[in-house]
């Protein structure tokens, strides 16, 4: 196949498998989906569903959010790992958002990857889940499916950002992401891989990748 076809059969796989594509992250806004996506550094999202009922019960505006302290912020999640920082950010960004936004998520890439903890992935999710705005977040799923699946050679997230915006439709990109997110856990994880049920990488997966899967598997 070529490039454009596994594109195209990606693209129409998993719209197959996911017709309807639940969010992850538990949120009821652009500020608590922000404040989710940054937890979910380094985290899992079932870890962060588990931690942000908890903070929002206490906090889940900005203006609640500066009434706690930085070291209350961080008790509630520190589950989540690198509290430190997190709570820090978590503060930081509320009181930003009051002086500089209205209290508001601004909706633009340069404001969010202005406010503190927060970088182009976590911006990406909250312009492409919270806004509609065309974007493709790549995490450790997308990173290890695009290289999987010979659509991109894999050095770093960027490069594969960018193959990922060269290679799919612009109207695609938020659906997919998210698509890819789900089919990586449920179909071609890391560990506990089964090339069988991966019906994509079976199908179009990178031969290097393919031989040393069956290697592995016929030890």
């Amino acid at each position: 196949m070529t490039k454009a076809e596994r594109a195209t059969f990606v693209i129409n796989t998993l719209k197959e498998l996911y017709p309807t594509i639940p969010i992850p992250l538990d949120h009821k806004d652009p500020y608590t989906l922000l404040i989710a996506v940054l937890l979910s550094a380094q985290c899992t999202d079932v870890r962060v569903n588990q931690i942000t009922p908890l903070l929002f019960a206490k906090a889940d505006n900005p203006y609640d959010m500066v009434k706690l302290s930085v070291e209350e912020i961080r008790e509630i999640i520190k589950p989540c790992g690198l509290s430190p920082m997190k709570s820090k950010g978590i503060y930081g960004l509320s009181q930003i958002l009051i002086e500089k936004h209205n209290g508001q998520v601004p909706q633009s890439f340069e404001a969010l990857e202005e406010l503190p903890a927060v970088g182009h992935k976590t911006a990406s999710v909250v312009m492409s889940q919270a806004f509609g705005v065309p974007a493709f977040p790549v995490d450790t799923h997308i990173h290890r499916l695009m290289y999987r699946w010979n659509l991109t050679n894999g050095k770093n997230v960027q490069q594969t950002e960018a193959d990922a915006k060269r290679i799919f439709p612009e109207e695609t990109w938020n659906d997919l992401h998210l698509q890819i997110i789900w089919y990586g856990r449920e179909y071609s994880p890391a560990r506990g891989w089964d090339l069988e049920k991966d019906i994509i990488t079976k199908t179009i997966g990178r031969s290097s990748v393919l031989k040393e899967y069956y290697k592995k598997t016929s030890r």
